[in-house]
């Protein structure tokens, strides 16, 4: 009898047991199920990260990897990682013109037997008061295609022509941290730090920064704003600004009303300040008109110079074929306005030329933007 109950106990017991081990199993089913998607996700999501290194690099899936998972797949660390990377272990790229694969980050780089003269003019002009250069140019950072290469070839620009003022349009996280890294002999400031944005450049031995701010536009579509930069060059106050006026033909009211805070701005500077804006405008001359022109005060550089017709056209698509695009069309996107002092002949427009007209070891341009390069005289 008690042998019976004990064996119906011990029967009862494993069928309890049995109720009970289907509740523990899918317990571990789930969790195990759960750890699954965790990886799976995970999985993706660095697949995901080293796509986007890869594309914003121009590297291979093996080398984005190696960055991302030596940072612990942070991105922007393992981009400042890749940017850091000693030059000889890099392939060099850029435009016949400039000097080696080191000259082409480093804006700071010695001269070099291909562009001493270059240089050795350039530090010439250091030592001179009278006179000073600027560029313009919108980089494309939008355009992940060949990034690494196309941002050392406009470093290797900037090298070769070592201007004082620069003025940078569509930069990326990226190119800002190259140039914060490379360009230790300019001042840098951004007029964003997300997205894109307007970069300006100063150099520390020529130009003396007073103090900056930026305009928001507050209608835009397309995060634009009009950065804003007083400086002192050779005893001269300056009033710099720069912007990315709205894009594309849909978009010329926005553009329009844009131009009208730049230009009201520039208007309002003291009188005793010299006031050049510059940047990618995108405006058409029939909206120059519509506008009723410029103020009398305001000129536009390249008008004043006898309208040059060698750079006239910044946005070329028969020229430059970084967009492979099936249109054919030239534009005078990038301008540069002025307005002097009020004690006029201080300082005068001299010369104008573009750049970048170079393709680079990738077959590239540095952009589908032609960059500005303008001298001034400073009469002392």
């Amino acid at each position: 009898m008690e042998a019976a109950v004990r064996q119906r106990e011990e029967e009862d017991g494993g069928n309890n047991k049995e109720d009970r081990c289907p509740q523990a199993g899918q317990e571990q089913e789930e969790e195990e199920k759960d750890d699954e998607e965790e990886a799976l996700h995970v999985a993706k999501r660095r697949k995901v990260l080293c796509s986007e290194f890869a594309a914003i690099t121009s590297s291979d899936a093996a080398v984005a990897r190696r960055f991302l998972a030596g940072n612990d797949w942070q991105i922007q660390r393992a981009l400042n990682a890749y940017f850091e990377a000693p030059m000889e272990k890099e392939e060099a790229a850029v435009p016949p013109a400039s000097a080696g694969p080191g000259s082409c980050i480093d804006l700071t780089a010695d001269a070099t037997t291909s562009n001493a003269s270059v240089n050795s003019a350039d530090s010439k002009q250091q030592e001179d008061d009278s006179s000073f250069s600027l560029i313009t140019w919108n980089i494309d950072g939008l355009d992940l295609g060949n990034l690494k290469e196309r941002a050392r070839g406009i470093c290797s620009y900037l090298t070769l022509y070592s201007p004082d003022v620069v003025f940078l349009q569509e930069v990326i996280p990226p190119h800002l941290c190259l140039l914060q890294m490379r360009a230790g002999s300019y001042t840098i400031i951004p007029g964003n730090v997300d997205g894109y944005f307007t970069v300006v450049m100063l150099k520390k031995s020529r130009v003396k920064l007073l103090k900056h701010e930026i305009i928001p536009f507050p209608t835009t579509s397309m995060m634009r704003n009009l950065l804003v930069v007083h400086v002192s060059i050779s005893g001269n106050e300056l009033c710099l600004m720069t912007s990315h006026l709205e894009s594309t033909k849909d978009h010329s009211k926005e553009r329009v009303k844009q131009l009208r805070i730049v230009l009201d701005k520039m208007q309002k500077e003291s009188e005793s300040t010299t006031v050049i804006f510059g940047g990618d405008t995108n405006l058409r001359d029939s909206e120059i008109a519509k506008l009723g022109n410029l103020p009398n005060n305001i000129v536009d550089i390249w008008e004043f110079l006898g309208k040059p017709q060698h750079c006239r056209y910044t946005w070329d698509t028969h020229s430059n074929t970084n967009l492979d695009a099936k249109y054919k069309c030239k534009m005078r996107f990038d301008r540069i306005y002025f307005r002097p002092a009020a004690q006029e002949g201080n300082i005068i427009p001299r010369s104008m030329d573009l750049i970048g007209l170079e393709k680079l070891d990738c077959g590239r341009f540095p952009s589908d933007h032609w960059g500005l390069l303008c001298t001034f005289d400073v009469i002392l």
